[in-house]
């Protein structure tokens, strides 16, 4: 395992020895590129990086001995291409094998790649464009996106580079490399954040970045050498990051890509899980709700013996299904496109159902309550900060780019503010409540919407759902659930009732959906989590919210309690 080079210790005996020495080392000028590909090329050049799948499910197979050639070939044709250290570039190359060679060919001359997501339109595309002060794109041409990066860019001064380009250059330019000093504050990588709540910001990682990640890959995703791991998210997404590369490779782990062009099936996830032997899966919960429902007797999954969660939190009621239909547990784990993971369950910290689980080493969680103290009382609920007494952990970014006034928003007070409240049990694990702007305040209580959406997910008839606050005049807020039943289900002012005492007869009496929509699909982003700031922008834009929302489509009866 790699990343024994940059540990204090090869082991560790429990939870407390990793927390106190499971720092990793940073050493000057590092670079991943060079230091972790290319030194494992060296030692051990036809280890296996890649597993890359197409649709047509044949495999391609690429070493780390590839990946060092290939990669020094592709910086010497973007240095060719007058790109500098600095330059930022976007990528929309979907799961297509280029982008983990450009990835590393781009850290090791210092140009800036910022992934993009193939399910933007022209007016994001000429927004990041904008806002970052890209000064190419590089794409690969899906018969899609192409046209909305043409329309993007318009007249300005933005290089366009093809996927055949791109290949053309690994045959011909040479593929040895002089190595290019850096800083380990230079800016390595830059995501745009989801934008569930607001335009999206440019999330700046530092050089020393990969090496945070060492904790997602080593003791959350519980990876060794031999491992086959396969993470969903596609090369758009901060989540690429976390369990596509850095990581899972400094784990000794083989990564495995699925470059799926159309929409993928459960059918789809379990057949390449098992045809290509995938030891280690994750994915966000809404990936697990679909795979679920799958009948799986076909597949022989025996394989697959680790499965991680993260992106949302997870419904207790799908862990246990996942459970029943595979023998393994989910383990959760928490972070931020401006982070690596913060909170997990791993191999010391039996997984509670729902539960993100306990601090990752190097992160010095507090719970912050509306004034800005420490919770001390286990069960208080408080924004989830991360204490800067001793320094930013490796792994945090650096800043949001050209964006001061945010940055010191969220460093604030010797604080990183995540913006996500949560709570800690009589055990020390952390428990999601949501963000700060998810929270719904009604009567004096502050209610949970992932606490209720929990219940309703152990009810038959739920197959999704969101819960939000709509403005009620005598509470403030009123609880709403916005529900997409399954299949054989239909809405009616009788499964309102039963949903209803469903929530009353689990939890406390307040916290019950009010009102209930029934519909076919949930608002998402793109990277798939649930729009529920859209589903309040949609409720608050009607005349009246409780009113109308209670006659068509059912209000709770009042209750003496608030």
């Amino acid at each position: 395992m790699f990343a024994t080079k940059f540990l204090t210790k090869e082991k560790f005996d429990n939870y407390e020895d990793y927390i106190a020495n499971g720092r990793p080392i940073v050493p000057e000028h590092f670079n991943f590129a060079y230091d972790v590909i290319d030194e494992i090329a060296r030692e051990t050049p036809d280890k296996l990086a890649i597993i890359w799948v197409d649709d047509n499910h044949v495999p391609r197979n690429f070493t780390f001995s590839d990946l060092s050639r290939m990669s020094n070939a592709m910086a010497n044709y973007l240095t060719s291409r007058g790109l500098k250290k600095g330059d930022t570039v976007l990528l929309f190359l979907r799961r297509r094998w280029e982008y983990w060679v450009l990835m590393m060919a781009m850290h090791k001359i210092g140009v800036i790649p910022i992934p993009s997501t193939n399910q933007l339109k022209s007016e994001d595309i000429k927004y990041r464009i904008d806002t970052a002060e890209s000064k190419a794109i590089i794409a690969f041409d899906d018969g899609h996106i192409m046209n909305e990066i043409k329309s993007a860019i318009g007249d300005a001064d933005v290089m366009l580079i093809t996927n055949d380009e791109v290949a053309d250059s690994l045959n011909t330019m040479p593929d040895t490399l002089e190595r290019v000093p850096n800083e380990n504050t230079d800016t390595m990588v830059i995501y745009f954040t989801s934008g569930t709540t607001d335009m999206p910001k440019m999330v700046a990682h530092n050089y020393m970045y990969p090496l945070g990640h060492i904790n997602t890959a080593v003791f959350w995703q519980r990876l060794h050498d031999g491992d086959i791991h396969f993470t969903l998210s596609e090369s758009g997404w901060a989540k690429c990051s976390w369990g596509k590369m850095y990581g899972q490779w400094l784990a000794g782990a083989t990564v495995f890509i699925f470059d799926v062009a159309g929409i993928f099936t459960a059918h789809d996830l379990w057949r390449v899980i098992s045809e290509n032997h995938v030891t280690s899966f994750c994915a966000p919960p809404t990936v697990y709700k679909m795979l679920i429902h799958a009948d799986i007797s076909k597949y022989d999954i025996s394989s697959l013996v680790k499965a991680d969660v993260a992106g949302e939190a997870l419904n207790p009621e799908v862990f246990e299904r996942f459970f029943d239909m595979t023998g393994v547990k989910l383990h959760e784990g928490f972070g931020q496109t401006e982070t690596t993971v913060q909170l997990f369950t791993n191999e010391w910290i039996e997984p509670k159902p729902g539960s993100m689980g306990m601090p990752a080493a190097g992160w010095d969680i507090k719970l912050l309550d509306e004034g800005g103290r420490p919770v001390v009382e286990d069960g208080k609920v408080g924004e989830i900060c991360i204490s800067l007494e001793k320094g930013r952990p490796v792994g945090m970014f650096q800043k949001y780019h050209k964006n001061e006034k945010l940055t010191e928003q969220a460093f604030r007070d010797g604080y990183y503010h995540t913006g996500d409240v949560a709570y800690r049990d009589s055990d020390g694990y952390y428990w999601f409540v949501g963000r700060n702007d998810d929270l719904i305040k009604s009567s004096g209580y502050r209610i949970s919407p992932f606490e209720v959406e929990s219940v309703l997910m152990e009810h038959p008839a739920v197959r999704e759902v969101a819960v939000t606050g709509i403005p009620d005049p005598s509470r403030g807020q009123a609880v709403k659930a916005t529900i997409v039943l399954n299949k054989y289900f239909q809405g009616h002012d009788i499964l309102i009732r039963q949903l209803q005492d469903h929530v009353r007869n689990r939890t406390a009496s307040y916290k019950y959906p009010r009102v209930i929509e029934f519909v076919d699909s949930l608002p998402m982003t793109i990277s798939g989590k649930i729009r529920r700031a859209l589903i309040r922008t949609l409720d608050s834009a009607k005349k009246s919210i409780v009113e109308p929302v209670k006659n068509s489509i059912g209000l709770g009866k009042d209750e003496k309690d608030k």
